[in-house]
């Protein structure tokens, strides 16, 4: 490996330091998503950082307090630098964890990236039934190349998880997904109802479960659990159309996390350039500490004294943050109103109608995500 350069040193910020950066190396990707998290605006590969100076921010995330770096994407193996990567972010001190589809990994670039300092790698699967599988991703073959792929993950030593898309296709299949992952010697399931950003928002009317269907895959993954433990780590939480309290979105709006996207912005989460009106701040132009502790995007949303009423005086306050601005933008039309999962919002009504409209097990042609390699 060469070393990719040397960081710039900055002042730490006075705000508590991130625990993790989502690096977005790429938008590039071959599957096809339906629920795709990414923008409907997408990098092309022409803007996207190069080596030098993705390996600068990996650098200053460290000297920022930065633990863990998460490459992700797109399909962050369409970069042919991601050793490279891997190397310097390891050199740096950083956790190194890959989120990826799989089908452009092989045995061999598996055991680069692993030599290379890689720890960890999270696996998305649409489904645990290939054909299934393939009406969400649209991508032919992607399922069998998924299970292959993560087999090598752990015969080589790497930490697995499985990332388990959730939505009204694959909800019935809760406990398939478990037993595919105790069967992969997964050491983590993340049983992830899609979230309605990006793609997902535009399909929601052929993703979103019904009640029933949430019900019963609620009654499921509880049941599972006194057996997994010590042998299955489960993350789950309801989906937030069906749920009654907002989650605090990424730890809350620029505390724990940061994302930075192809070409080079840096967001309080992945989904944040769909407020309008504001401006996000680019690696190449301010270095990270500054823009995590004093740019206005940050600044906006951060702490609790741009909260409106209920939350303002809610006991909850510094638990949820809030929720989620991009959720308050895409249900009520502006990101400053109260996210209205919360149930003492005076707009949480509009939750039943649309679970009660895009909620069903009827099969709705999707808009597919039409950006790939």
């Amino acid at each position: 490996m060469t070393s990719c350069g040397t960081s710039s040193q900055v002042e730490p910020p006075q705000v508590e330091a991130p625990l993790a950066v989502l690096a977005e190396l790429t938008h590039r990707c071959p599957l096809r998503c339906a629920y795709c998290s990414n923008p409907l605006a997408l990098d092309p590969a022409s803007r996207e950082l190069d080596t030098a100076t993705w390996c600068r921010v990996l650098d200053e995330a460290a000297d920022l307090g930065v633990i863990q770096v998460h490459f992700s994407g797109g399909e962050p193996t369409a970069r042919k630098d991601l050793e490279q990567l891997v190397a310097h972010a390891t050199q740096a001190g950083l956790y190194a964890n890959l989120i990826t589809s799989a089908v452009l990994l092989d045995r061999a670039r598996l055991e680069r990236l692993r030599d290379a300092g890689l720890q960890h790698v999270q696996i998305g699967f649409q489904d645990t039934v290939a054909d299934k599988a393939e009406l969400i991703s649209g991508f032919p073959g992607g399922h069998p190349k998924k299970l292959e792929v993560a087999q090598h993950v752990t015969d080589l030593g790497m930490a697995l998880t499985v990332n388990a898309i959730v939505q009204r296709h694959n909800i019935d299949r809760v406990d398939d997904f478990i037993d595919m992952a105790l069967d992969l010697k997964a050491g983590r399931i993340e049983i992830a109802n899609v979230q309605y950003y990006g793609w997902a928002l535009k399909n929601r009317g052929g993703l979103m479960p019904t009640r029933d269907q949430l019900i019963r895959m609620d009654e499921r993954v509880r049941a599972r659990l006194p057996e997994l433990k010590g042998r299955l780590v489960v993350d789950y939480v309801v989906p937030d159309y069906y749920a009654k309290r907002p989650k605090a979105c990424m730890g809350g709006w620029g505390r724990k996390f940061l994302n930075v996207t192809p070409s080079g912005k840096v967001l309080p989460c992945h989904a944040a350039e769909t407020i309008p009106g504001m401006a996000f701040d680019s690696v190449t132009e301010r270095p990270l500490a500054d823009i995590w502790a004093n740019s206005a995007a940050f600044q906006r949303y951060r702490g609790t004294d741009w909260m409106p009423q209920p939350c303002r005086s809610c006991d909850q306050r510094e638990i949820d943050w809030g929720g989620c601005r991009c959720q308050a933008l895409a249900l009520t039309g502006n990101a400053d109103n109260v996210d209205p999962v919360c149930d003492r919002s005076d707009r949480h009504g509009l939750l039943a109608g649309i679970t009660a409209t895009d909620g069903s097990t009827a099969e709705v042609p999707f808009t597919y995500r039409s950006f790939s390699l």
